[in-house]
């Protein structure tokens, strides 16, 4: 049996991940490891809390003497980092915990993978690991910066990240970069696009329109709304991870994009239609420092050499995705906690 370490898998992206890979994998184990700040949430995985193939800890990435507990007493085989602090606005309001957290706190993750993995941990010139090994740096295609009208981001381009968020997860990815080249540690680091799907904060677009709308409450646009992603469902971003962890070649990136390029505001008159809504619930707001107005992903590469494509028609995944939210509103009341609320009225009001 395989044991993967999941970072963050209370969250979004992360437990869509959990769940999806004990369906696939039974002969798994998943060890999910998240600090349950603000985004993290233990009901999203309410579903498989008792499989016998799973087990959760508290604990916060940056907690060496911790992580090297969980090391110590699992055989882990992979790990995938999803732990981070991942909202631009949050990052431009306090920038330093997106520093530690998802710089540093990669860093320590690496630093003991390295230790348990390495056939001779005592010989800093072994660059022999275990078979099989490998940490997966789960990343964005915010480090590249922002696009002109035309062009798509490749995994070549220069990283020229723009906003404290987007800084701190470059950085990140470097330094798995520099374990690479340096330790021989293998890796792999995925940047994706927009993800959309069931139980995401409700600080992210997507979520925060429907329930916005939902409420008849206004739906605050940055700007002129003409900021451009390319959107990926959250199932289709998991499926492409797994493919890495199986099939990718060591030390390589992989742009994992859904081929849907949308303005923000087409996502927001998108919703209001397909809720039977007025468009005068738009209210638009100053735009934020440093906002990218246009990212696209170029996937060739991980289509071509590792064979996955976007199951996901854009269309297919906003109708799922608006239907959960509507059957689920349970869960975003519960989600929209006092400390949420404060937010937003920051934010936005």
């Amino acid at each position: 049996m395989k044991t993967i370490l999941v970072t963050g898998g209370a969250g979004f992206i992360g437990s869509n991940f959990v769940k999806l890979m004990l369906n696939k994998h039974p002969d798994y184990k998943i060890i999910n490891v998240d600090a349950l700040t603000y985004a993290g949430n233990l009901e999203n995985l309410v579903d498989i809390k008792d499989n016998k193939n799973y087990e959760f800890i508290k604990a916060d990435i940056r907690d060496r003497a911790k992580i090297e507990e969980i090391f110590a007493e699992n055989d882990i085989m992979f790990v995938v980092n999803f732990a981070a602090e991942s909202h631009v606005d949050r990052s431009i309001e306090e920038p330093e915990v997106f520093l530690t957290t998802n710089i540093l706190g990669t860093q320590v993750l690496l630093d003991t993978a390295k230790k348990y993995w390495k056939i001779n941990p005592t010989d800093k010139y072994c660059k022999k690991y275990k078979e099989g090994v490998k940490f997966l740096q789960v990343s964005t295609d915010e480090v590249y910066g922002a696009l002109g009208d035309t062009g798509m981001f490749v995994e070549t381009m220069p990283l020229k990240p723009n906003s404290p968020y987007s800084a701190s997860k470059a950085s990140a990815d470097l330094i798995v970069r520099a374990y690479n080249e340096t330790f021989c540690l293998p890796v792999n680091i995925t940047r994706c696009s927009n993800n959309y799907g069931p139980y995401q904060f409700p600080e992210k677009l997507i979520p925060l329109m429907i329930n916005n709308c939902t409420n008849e409450k206004d739906l605050p646009v940055y700007g002129d709304g003409m900021q451009i992603r390319d959107w990926l469902h959250v199932s289709d971003h998991c499926n492409a991870i797994d493919v890495v962890l199986q099939k990718g070649k060591d030390g390589e990136v992989y742009n994992i994009g859904g081929n849907n390029e949308k303005a923000n505001i087409e996502i927001v008159n998108l919703l209001i239609k397909s809720l039977g809504k007025s468009t005068d619930l738009i209210k638009y707001v100053k735009d934020r420092p440093g906002h990218d107005r246009r990212y696209a992903i170029d996937n060739t590469k991980i289509t071509t050499e590792l064979g996955w494509e976007p199951a996901y028609t854009f269309e297919e995944g906003m109708a799922e995705t608006i239907e959960w939210y509507i059957a689920n509103k349970e869960w975003m009341e519960n989600v929209l906690s006092g400390e949420y609320s404060s937010y937003y009225e920051k934010m936005y009001l």
